[in-house]
């Protein structure tokens, strides 16, 4: 494991991010190897390997991505290189049999065990659409299409406890045979260099969460592309709330504690917390700590610190537990942030 200065303090880099970079190495054989492979997916709405890869690519194994986007979550760290190479989900030699190729309960992940965390269900990001709407692919490899099979499920499926199977769809689009010359192109985008296909999508009758599934036949060979897009039509039951709101902290008892972020980089940041005893003197303190935005505490110098239900409490070491009335202590600690990093709520309560 590597050493090095972060935020100030010495750190030991996690295993799992040499996971990373040897999922990296694999991931640049992958391509070398293969580069036909790289030709693309939906992006609007989103394949879910497409959106996983697109959200989370350099940020992937930061643990506040679990609170924020959990079905990407366990389908990056399930394989990582799967969502690196979102734009190779691929079957070779279909002959037009996808039923054969692609069994039911596979169909997100295009009948390949390494992308098959995208076939678990549950409330995979969605995007809110209209009956009728406009679906858009991204080609890489410019191959244009045999044809793209358009899909939308039947009401009443619900990808939030079901996998997909080939008789939940309903066939909304057939393409035909297309080139890749004059569609839009993205020259100035280093992940979306090449050209988009968009169709007009109609699916009546739907309301709530479905999935858009497409098939996709490159124009140049047999060689067969396979995505899940999560939409939400107008009605339907809202989703869950990610997380129920926390419950009240208590009020301070004996002490009180005050927040100061002392350093913040991307995905990373230090906190510092002040313990000050009351008008008597007090022998130990625990420090509850409320964050807004999922923040996750990796660890902690001057206190203990672990998960206490969606909370976190902080508590004195042998050293440092006594305060006299007035006193303060301080004590510091390290923790994971994405998108927004407010300061938390604080509760104090002596010994």
């Amino acid at each position: 494991m590597t050493s090095f200065s972060f935020l100030g303090r010495p750190w030991v880099r996690r295993p799992l991010t040499i996971t990373a970079l040897a999922a990296m190495v694999l991931v640049s054989f992958l391509i070398a190897a293969r580069p036909a492979s790289a030709h693309g997916s939906a992006i609007d709405p989103p394949s879910r390997h497409y959106g996983c890869s697109n959200r989370w690519d350099t940020t992937w194994d930061n643990p506040v991505m679990a609170k924020l986007d959990p079905m990407c979550w366990q389908a990056w760290h399930a394989n990582p290189a799967a969502m690196w190479t979102w734009n190779g989900l691929i079957q070779d030699n279909v002959r037009d049999d996808h039923r054969a190729r692609v069994p039911d309960g596979s169909l997100c992940g295009g009948g390949d065990s390494t992308y098959a965390a995208l076939d678990v269900p549950g409330y995979w990001r969605a995007r809110d659409v209209n009956n009728t709407f406009t679906w858009t692919m991204h080609d890489q490899a410019r191959h244009g299409a045999a044809y793209i099979h358009l899909y939308v499920t039947r009401q009443g499926f619900d990808p939030t406890k079901q996998k997909l199977t080939w008789n939940d769809l309903e066939l909304v689009k057939d393409t035909g045979p297309f080139p890749d010359s004059g569609w839009p192109t993205r020259p100035g985008d280093p992940i979306l260099n090449g050209v988009d296909y968009s169709f007009q999508i109609s699916a009546p009758g739907r309301t709530g969460r479905h999935i858009v599934y497409a098939v996709w036949r490159a124009g140049h060979a047999d060689q067969n592309y396979y995505m899940c897009s999560d939409v939400r039509f107008p009605g339907g039951n809202p989703d869950p709330p990610a997380d129920p709101p926390p419950p009240p902290l208590p009020a301070d008892s004996g002490c009180h504690a005050t927040y100061q972020r002392v350093q913040q980089e991307t995905g990373r940041f230090q906190g510092e917390i002040t313990v000050t005893a009351g008008a008597t003197a007090i022998t130990g303190w625990t420090v509850t700590m409320q964050f807004p935005n999922g923040q996750v505490v990796d660890s902690a110098w001057d206190a203990t610190v672990a998960a206490a239900g969606p909370n976190w409490a902080a508590s004195n070491v042998g050293y440092n537990g006594t305060v006299a009335a007035g006193a303060s202590r301080v004590f510091r600690f390290l923790g994971n942030w994405l998108i927004t990093n407010d300061p938390p709520k604080l509760s104090c309560k002596a010994a």
